[in-house]
């Protein structure tokens, strides 16, 4: 029997939170349009108007708080460190935002190269730049502790609960068995958002979590905080240092459109790779062209606003058939609001 209460309370809290981010976007525009910066790009397909984009956000919404209720996922967390952390954060964001702003108008993508000289040759290139015009890329720590707040705003506060739809295939992966038997590893786990998730839901699971960036696997650790840790690894997508067959469960999560088409297909492979037999891959990343065509002019618009050069071609290449040539099958997808989470198996 479902939880009533608990659901009314996570649907209460996600409600919360949407208005706060909704209106640090609103502070964000209004800067923006008070620093000059051009925003007069118009999309030649489609664009959902604000009532649609809402309306998908509290179906959303309300899919995350009944699965709450059904005991399937834990409830999300407001500010897992605290209002007075997370305050800061939003100041130092705004306070960022001028310098990424100019950066966004000189289309100057190259503040990541004085941050980690010493990186870069140890990097591959397409790794190298300023996504979003984030400063210092991702490779600084003020970058890293910037990340989740910047694109929280974007996205209305939606950004976990995009995540939380992965978590719920996580779950049904795991669903009847022994967690303490079960192992999963997070490609490209950024700050560990769901990784934090992840424990909350199963506090014995295996959890390791991989990825490029030294500051954000700090900021991946430290997100851990009070609960058990995970093993966490710098390494590359394209080349993840685990065995073979060992991977009960892959996540990866917004990685695929910040790749080129190439190295898609060969991380791809390493999700095969690893993966047990009969093991899941959750993956999730944004909409593609089609998905849901009457917002196909938000992802023509996205690449122009934000520093995201293999974004374009991401949103026409086959996911289906890139996973299917790695050697895992499709099982299920479904639209999350601006993203799409897609579930393999492999045979």
């Amino acid at each position: 029997m479902a939880d009533r209460v608990g659901m009314a309370l996570d649907f209460g809290a996600q409600a919360v939170r949407f208005g706060w981010f909704l209106g640090v976007n609103r502070i964000v525009d209004r800067q923006t349009t008070r620093l000059g910066a051009d925003r007069n790009f118009k999309p030649t397909r489609p664009v959902p108007n604000q009532r649609e984009m809402l309306a998908d956000l509290r179906q959303l919404i309300a899919a995350d708080a009944e699965a709450v209720g059904r005991g399937v996922i834990p409830p999300q967390e407001l500010a897992p460190r605290g209002l007075p952390d997370h305050v800061g954060r939003l100041r130092a964001m705004l306070r960022d935002l001028p310098s990424a702003l100019k950066r966004r108008a000189d289309k100057d993508a190259s503040t990541v190269k004085a941050v980690a000289e010493d990186q870069l040759g140890e990097l591959p290139d397409y790794f190298t730049q300023d996504f979003h015009f984030q400063t210092g890329g991702y490779l600084s720590e003020e970058s890293a502790k910037l990340y989740d707040v910047q694109v929280e705003t974007l996205f209305y506060g939606s950004a976990q609960l995009m995540r939380r739809v992965g978590l719920m295939e996580i779950a049904k992966a795991a669903q009847g068995r022994d967690q303490r038997t079960l192992s999963l590893v997070d490609i490209a786990c950024g700050t560990g958002r769901l990784l934090r998730d992840v424990r909350r839901a199963f506090p014995a699971m295996r959890l390791t979590g991989l990825d490029l960036s030294e500051a954000y696997l700090n900021e991946s650790s430290d997100h851990m905080t009070g609960l058990r840790p995970a093993t966490f690894m710098q390494a590359n997508a394209e080349d993840v240092p685990l065995e073979a067959e060992s991977q009960d469960i892959v996540s990866s999560v917004f990685l695929f459109h910040e790749l080129p088409a190439d190295v898609r297909r060969t991380v791809a492979a390493e999700f095969a790779r690893v993966l047990k037999p009969g093991g899941t891959l959750v993956f999730i990343d944004s909409l593609q062209m089609g998905d849901r065509p009457g917002w196909d002019g938000l992802l023509e618009a996205f690449p122009v606003r934000f520093h995201e050069p293999y974004y374009r071609q991401y949103t026409i290449d086959p996911l289906d058939k890139i996973f299917e040539d790695a050697g895992l099958t499709v099982t299920n997808q479904q639209n999350a609001f601006l993203s799409k989470v897609v579930t393999c198996v492999k045979p």
